[in-house]
C-alpha cells in the first residue's frame, strides 16, 4: 500500500469485473448481449457531427431524458441519466442511503453494492435469501435508511413481481427503495409504472445489456421529482456533464427501434430456455432465470474445475469464489452457436 493514500482508501476493498480476455474466447462471463445494437446507432454514430464535440453537452441531457421518459410512459422530470448504471447507482448511495440507519439488501446480489457502502461508509445490513434463492421482500423494512436489491437479481436470475414490490413499498415508506431493474427486460416485470404511487420509489436501468451498449456506458434512473432531484444536487457536486453528446445521440438512436429491441430480447430469452434444458440433461441444476444468464451447479462436478476446463476449451464463464457461490457457474447467454460450444465442451468434461 502506498504511504500517499488516505485511510479510507487503504481500507477499500474494491469491485472486480469480470475478465475481459485478450486471447479470443467465446465470452459468456459478463453479461453482454451477443446481438450488435440496433442498426440506427450505427447510422447516428457515422452522421455524428465531429465539430459538436467541440462544446460541452448540454449538461441536463434533455433530449435523452426526453426520449427515456417516452419509452418508459413518465415525465421527463422524473428521469436522470449517467454514465451507466454503476454511476447513477453510486450517485444513489449518496444521495440516499448516508443515514444514521442501515441500509438493507440481500446477502446475495449485485456485488458492487457492498463496495459502495465501504466507499461512502454506510451501515449495510444482509438478510439470506430463502429456500428458493430468491429475495426475501418480506425480511425488508425494519427500521431501515433505505433498501435496495436487483430485479431479477444477480447472480441468481429471480424476479419479484411488481405487486410483490408494491407490497414492500406500502411497508417501507419515509426511507428509499431502489430497484435495481439491470436485466428486467429479458423477463421481469418493471416497477417504474409504481413511480407514481410510491414517491420513496427509485429504479434504474442501463443501456448495456437489453440494448447491446455496454461500451457506451448509459443509465438510468426513475422516481419522483424529489428524487432525481436529489440525484442532480449529487452531479452537479461531482461531474455537470456526465453524459457526453455521443452517448446521448446514440442512446436515443437505440430507444427509437423497437422492432430490433424486441427481437434482440426475444433472441436472447429463448437461446436461454434452450440452453436451460440442454444443461439440465447433463444432470446441471439450473436456477429459474428472468436474465440473460443462468446460474448453475453440478453435484458431482467441481465448478472450479469446470471453470478452468471449459477456459481450456475456448469458453470463458463466470466463477465466484465466495462460500455460497463457490459450487455454481454463472454463464451468460450468447447466440446459438456459442452456446452449442458452451455444451461440447460440458460434454467432454462431465462424462
Amino acid at each position: 500500500m502506498s504511504k500517499f493514500w488516505s485511510p479510507a482508501v487503504r481500507e477499500l476493498t474494491p469491485y472486480v469485473p469480470g475478465e475481459q480476455p485478450r486471447e479470443r474466447l467465446i465470452k459468456l462471463n459478463t453479461n453482454e448481449n451477443p446481438y450488435p445494437p440496433a442498426p440506427g446507432v450505427e447510422a447516428a454514430l457515422r452522421d455524428f457531427p465531429a465539430d459538436h464535440l467541440r462544446r460541452y453537452p448540454d449538461p441536463q441531457s434533455n433530449a435523452l431524458r426526453e426520449a427515456l421518459a417516452e419509452e418508459l410512459g413518465v415525465t421527463a422530470e422524473q428521469v436522470f441519466v449517467g454514465n451507466g448504471s454503476d454511476e447513477v447507482l453510486a450517485l444513489a448511495f449518496q444521495a440516499f442511503f448516508r443515514q444514521a440507519r442501515p441500509l438493507e439488501m440481500p446477502s446475495i446480489s449485485y456485488s458492487f453494492y457492498p463496495v459502495y457502502c465501504r466507499l461512502y461508509g454506510i451501515e449495510r445490513r444482509t438478510h439470506p435469501l430463502d429456500a428458493q434463492w430468491r429475495v426475501d421482500l418480506d425480511a425488508f423494512g425494519q427500521d431501515v435508511g433505505g433498501v435496495i436489491f436487483a430485479n431479477p437479481n444477480a447472480p441468481t436470475g429471480h424476479g419479484h413481481g411488481r405487486e410483490a414490490i408494491a407490497g414492500l413499498l406500502e411497508r417501507v415508506t419515509d426511507s428509499v427503495v431502489l430497484v435495481d431493474e439491470a436485466y428486467v427486460d429479458f423477463g421481469g416485470e418493471s416497477a417504474v409504472p409504481l413511480v407514481e404511487r410510491f414517491p420513496n420509489l427509485l429504479v434504474t436501468g442501463t443501456f448495456s445489456k437489453s440494448r447491446s451498449l455496454a461500451g457506451l456506458r448509459l443509465g438510468y434512473a426513475v422516481g419522483s421529482r424529489e428524487l432525481v432531484e436529489g440525484l442532480e444536487r449529487i452531479k452537479d457536486s461531482f461531474n455537470s456533464y456526465p453524459v457526453d453528446s455521443l452517448a446521448s445521440a446514440l442512446g436515443i438512436a437505440s430507444l427509437a427501434d423497437r422492432e430490433h429491441f424486441e427481437a434482440s430480447r426475444e433472441a436472447v430469452i429463448t437461446t436461454r430456455e434452450r440452453t436451460r434444458d440442454r444443461l439440465e440433461t447433463l444432470g446441471f441444476q439450473v436456477l429459474p432465470s428472468q436474465t440473460n444468464f443462468v446460474l448453475v451447479s453440478h453435484p458431482d462436478f467441481d465448478a472450479a474445475q469446470l471453470f478452468v476446463g471449459l477456459r481450456e476449451r475456448g469458453v470463458l464463464v463466470r466463477h465466484f469464489n465466495t462460500e455460497v457461490l463457490r459450487d455454481h457457474l454463472r454463464i451468460s447467454i450468447g447466440t446459438d452457436d456459442e452456446m452449442d460450444s458452451l455444451i461440447e465442451a460440458l460434454e467432454s468434461l462431465c462424462r
